[in-house]
């Protein structure tokens, strides 16, 4: 299970990242309005052209960073070796948890984001989750 569960974690990451970045890339108002309603999605589109503008390539950006992440998170899951198994999931765990922290301490205050938080904040949870299970089990198959 262990080199098996690796690849499938970082599959399943992987399939997340590479659809939510190219998703992000080309359809970022769609998204917007699927995963915060209507009204919230046209606060996040910019008052003057130079703000969506901005905003635009920001999310470009963003969308581009989870495609290259989910890229190499594919590339990644072929690796054998236990110890960096191990390192990369521990990494992982940190990177989850970490933005989960990021979204309760700075997410929350904004007023138009206000309510989307806590959902957000469980999906971190959940991901950094699936990697603890993965060091559980290498630390239990370790000490057999």
């Amino acid at each position: 299970m262990g080199s098996s569960g690796f690849f499938l974690i970082c599959a399943l990451h992987s399939a997340i990242a590479l659809t939510y970045g190219a998703l992000v890339m080309f359809y970022s108002n769609e998204i917007s309005i699927f995963g915060h309603g209507p009204e919230i999605a046209t606060k996040f589109q910019g008052s003057t052209p130079h703000d969506q503008l901005l905003i635009q390539t920001s999310d470009s950006f963003s969308g581009l960073l989870l495609f290259t992440i989910g890229f190499l998170s594919f590339m990644i899951a072929f690796v054998k070796e236990r110890e960096f198994q191990s390192f990369f999931a521990k990494g992982f765990v940190l990177l989850h948890i970490s933005v989960a922290v990021w979204r309760f301490c700075f997410e929350r205050k904004l007023e138009v984001l206000a309510h989307e938080w806590p959902r957000q904040v469980v999906g971190d949870i959940a991901l950094a989750f699936s990697w603890v299970l993965f060091l559980v089990y290498l630390w239990r198959e370790k000490y057999d």
